[in-house]
């Protein structure tokens, strides 16, 4: 890879992190698909070694780090399981909600638990009716004194089982549209707030998802997040990021399936001589190679230009869209290359194919990214 935007110091650090990751992550991952989580202690192990929200200020136990540390987490994550992007998910979506919008006493609360692996987050948008259109939420917020009264439901959170606290996108005002969308922090615990059933999944096992219930949930107005109706408008602002980090995952499972069929058409003997001796599977993967380069070429501009504070919300969502779809791609071509025994849950492919499916839905689906760049375009 050459990413101009890493330095030595960046390299450093992705070389601790890949060896933490061996040590620590790699020989249970396997147990963590089965149980449908991961466990709160390596989340913990992850704090104390600074690969949780290391942007986060001194003062909340962060170190002040660029972005590009975040990329490097999200890569390195990634290439042991897409499903350890829950705690990217906490990282550099949810807990960015709070620096950016919350007080002074709400940073103070939340920020240092979720840099410490203590507090793990999540982020609650979808509903049982209403997806990609974020204005057709039903959750309502009803001020009471003291308190927002919560009323509604959420499906397909990630994180929903394990979070500690919940950002909820819900309506202070039902009359005023997007205008009456606001966020607020609700915490695990608080009375008629309820965890539905984990929902299974037909991939990326290791990210806990649930469904969350609201029923007269008591929620003090002190957790409101920024101001009441500017919610649609912070969502918007912090979607851009959330669509790089998912086209950075996705990339990195291209780069890691690729790696991965590469080493087993040399080992595997057909007709007498390796897989990758037939111009057939030389052709292939020459294909896949060329578009995971262009893809790579293209995410890597797009995260200097996120570094360097520009709006890039048309190039987000042609990369959310283009390396998603380019993600179930090389899956399907590279288990067609393993064969039979790319079919075998032993062989990591089988589980890669499974994990990328989603990339295309969540995060906006591709279709929204597509009707975003077509508006862009003055269509």
């Amino acid at each position: 890879m050459n990413q101009s935007y890493i330095t030595q110091e960046h390299e450093i650090f992705r070389r601790s992190l890949r060896r933490f990751l061996e040590k620590e992550a790699v020989p249970c991952f396997e147990e963590w698909e089965t149980a449908g989580r991961i466990p709160r202690l390596f989340w913990k192990k992850m704090g104390e070694q600074g690969y949780i929200c290391p942007w986060a200020d001194e003062e909340y136990g962060g170190i002040n780090a660029d972005y590009a540390y975040s990329v490097i987490i999200a890569e390195e994550l990634d290439r042991v399981g897409t499903g350890l992007g829950s705690i990217g998910l906490h990282s550099d979506t949810v807990m960015p909600y709070i620096d950016s919008y919350g007080s002074a006493e709400q940073k103070q609360r939340w920020l240092p638990g979720a840099v410490s692996g203590e507090l793990i987050s999540a982020i609650a948008m979808t509903e049982p009716g209403a997806g990609s259109d974020l204005q057709a939420i039903k959750t309502t917020a009803v001020r009471d004194g003291e308190h927002y009264i919560v009323n509604g439901a959420k499906t397909f959170i990630s994180n929903g089982i394990q979070a500690d606290l919940v950002v909820v996108v819900c309506k202070t005002d039902t009359k005023a549209g997007h205008k009456g969308i606001s966020l607020l922090v609700v915490e695990d615990g608080t009375p008629g707030f309820t965890k539905g059933k984990q929902l299974k999944k037909v991939g990326q096992h290791s990210s806990d998802t649930a469904e969350l219930l609201f029923q007269d949930a008591r929620v003090p107005i002190g957790n409101l997040l920024g101001e009441e109706g500017k919610g649609f408008y912070y969502l918007m602002e912090k979607l851009q990021q959330e669509r790089i980090q998912l086209a950075i995952c996705m990339l990195a499972s291209c780069e890691r399936m690729l790696e991965l069929t590469v080493d087993y058409v040399k080992q595997r003997q057909v007709f007498g001589q390796p897989l990758a001796k037939f111009q057939h599977t030389q052709f292939k993967l020459a294909e896949l190679s060329t578009e995971i380069k262009i893809g790579r070429t293209f995410v890597d501009q797009l995260i200097v230009s996120h570094m360097e504070k520009k709006n890039v919300v048309q190039e987000a969502s042609m990369a959310k869209w283009w390396i998603t779809d380019l993600a179930k791609k090389v899956a399907s071509e590279c288990m067609q290359l393993h064969g039979g025994y790319g079919y075998m849950e032993e062989y990591e492919i089988a589980r890669r194919l499974r994990d990328v499916q989603v990339g295309s839905i969540y995060a906006g689906t591709n279709e929204i990214m597509k009707v975003i760049i077509a508006k862009n375009m003055g269509l």
